[in-house]
C-alpha cells in the first residue's frame, strides 16, 4: 500500500492502538529528503538549529527569518512526515495576536503543519487563541530551553512532588487549550508515562523515558554531527563528525599533494578541437 501523509488524525490513531511514534529534527532540504524516505512520521524544524546550524550559544538568538528560511528549506524535501514548525523565543510571548501573526507565517509561507511553542500553565490562553485561527499547535512542557536560565539551566524537570503536579497540570491544561500533542523534555520517566495515560493527545519525549506515545531527538545528535555536547539521554546510532573531517583532511591534503584531481576526475578535449584551439600544429622552422 502506497504510503500517506502524515496527519493529526493519524497520529491520534496511533495513540490508540499504541504504536509508537518517531519523530527528529531537520533543518535542510537534503537532510529532510533522507528523513522523509527513512518513515519518520514527524519532522521538527527546531530552533535548537541556533546551536547546531548557526552556532549561537543558545536558542534564545534565533529569529522568525530564521525559522523561516530553514523551514522553507525542509518542507521542499518533507511529502509525507507531519511537518512542524518551532515558534522562536518572543515571537509568541508578548501579545497573543502577534502569536496567531507569527504562528500564521509557518503555515502560510513555509508550508508547515503545525508550530510549535514551549511552555506550561502561563501559554495555555495563547496556544488556545492560536487554536482557535485554525493553526494546529504542538504544546512543549519540561525543560523547555528557551527559558532555561529561568529553570536554573539544563536540569531535569519535575523532579518533587509539586513541580510534578505543575507539570501535570500544565499537560491537562495545553489539551483542554487544542494542543494536538505534547513535547515532554527531560522529566522523569514515571512522570511522564502518568501524563502520558491521563491524555487523549499523543506526547513526544526526549528525555523522558520509554511511556510516552513518541520520541523526539535532535537529527544532529542521533548522527553523531555535533561534537560541542551530548545529552545523556541522547542514543547515537552514528558518530560522522569524525568521519566528515577525516573526509575533509584527505581531501584537503590530496589537493594540496596534487593528487586530486584525477585523470578520471577531468574532462579530455579531443585532439582536434584542440589544435583548433591552439591554431594547430606548429611551423616547422626553416
Amino acid at each position: 500500500m502506497d504510503r500517506k501523509k502524515m496527519t493529526i488524525a493519524a497520529l491520534q490513531k496511533k495513540k490508540e492502538i499504541g504504536e509508537k511514534i518517531a519523530m527528529v529534527t531537520a533543518y535542510d532540504y537534503s537532510l529532510a529528503v533522507c528523513v522523509d524516505q527513512s518513515e519518520i512520521d514527524l519532522v521538527l524544524v527546531g530552533d535548537s538549529l541556533g546551536m547546531v546550524v548557526l552556532g549561537y550559544d543558545s536558542t534564545v538568538p534565533v529569529t522568525m527569518e530564521e525559522m523561516l528560511h530553514h523551514c522553507r528549506a525542509v518542507r521542499r524535501g518533507v511529502r509525507f512526515a507531519f511537518l512542524v514548525g518551532d515558534l522562536p523565543f518572543m515571537s509568541y510571548n508578548t501579545s497573543r495576536e502577534e502569536a496567531i501573526r507569527n504562528a500564521g507565517r509557518f503555515l502560510k509561507e513555509a508550508g508547515c503543519d503545525a508550530v510549535k511553542l514551549e511552555g506550561g500553565l502561563e501559554v495555555v490562553e495563547t496556544v488556545r487563541a492560536i487554536v482557535e485561527a485554525g493553526i494546529p499547535v504542538m504544546a512543549h512542557i519540561g525543560l523547555t530551553p528557551q527559558t532555561v536560565s529561568k529553570l536554573g539551566g539544563f536540569r531535569v524537570q519535575g523532579r518533587d512532588a509539586e513541580t510534578a503536579r505543575r507539570l501535570s497540570d500544565s499537560a491537562q491544561a495545553l489539551e483542554k487549550a487544542g494542543a494536538f500533542s505534547l513535547v515532554m523534555e527531560c522529566i522523569p520517566d514515571k512522570l511522564a508515562g502518568m501524563i502520558t495515560r491521563s491524555l487523549r493527545v499523543p506526547t513526544i519525549g526526549i528525555g523522558a523515558g520509554p511511556e510516552c506515545d513518541g520520541q523526539v531527538l535532535v537529527s544532529n545528535d542521533l548522527l553523531g554531527t555535533y561534537d560541542k555536547f551530548q545529552p545523556t539521554f541522547v542514543k547515537q546510532y552514528a558518530r560522522l563528525y569524525p568521519l566528515i573531517r577525516q573526509a575533509l583532511a584527505d581531501y584537503a591534503r590530496e589537493v594540496r599533494a596534487g593528487v586530486f584531481p584525477g585523470p578520471e576526475h577531468v574532462f579530455p578535449m579531443e585532439k582536434k578541437e584542440l589544435d583548433r584551439l591552439t591554431g594547430g600544429t606548429r611551423r616547422k622552422k626553416k
